[in-house]
C-alpha cells in the first residue's frame, strides 16, 4: 500500500506542475478562475499562481520533499480562499 501511495502522490506532483506550467503557455485560461481571488492585475497573479502549482508539484513528486510540498499546499489553498473571501 505504501508503493500505491507513493506513486498516487508522484503522479498527482506532475500533474500539479504540468497545470502550473501551462498558467505560462495559455495564460488567458486561468483569468477567470484567478479573478475572484485578485480583481486587480489578474494576469500578474496567474503567473504567480503557476509557478506556485509547479514547485508545490515538483515537490509532491519527490518523495524526499512531499512532506514540505504538502504543507507548502495548504499554505497555498488557505492564501486564495483568504483572497477570494476578501475580495467578495
Amino acid at each position: 500500500m505504501p508503493q500505491q501511495n507513493s506513486r498516487a502522490a508522484t503522479i498527482t506532483g506532475i500533474l500539479l506542475a504540468v497545470t502550473g506550467l501551462s498558467h505560462f503557455v495559455a495564460p488567458q485560461l486561468y483569468d477567470e478562475f484567478t479573478k475572484p481571488a485578485f480583481p486587480e492585475d489578474t494576469r500578474t497573479h496567474v503567473y504567480i499562481d503557476g509557478a506556485i502549482e509547479t514547485a508545490v508539484g515538483v515537490g509532491l513528486a519527490v518523495p524526499k520533499t512531499r512532506k514540505i510540498a504538502l504543507a507548502g499546499l495548504v499554505g497555498y489553498l488557505l492564501y486564495l480562499g483568504a483572497n477570494v473571501v476578501r475580495n467578495r
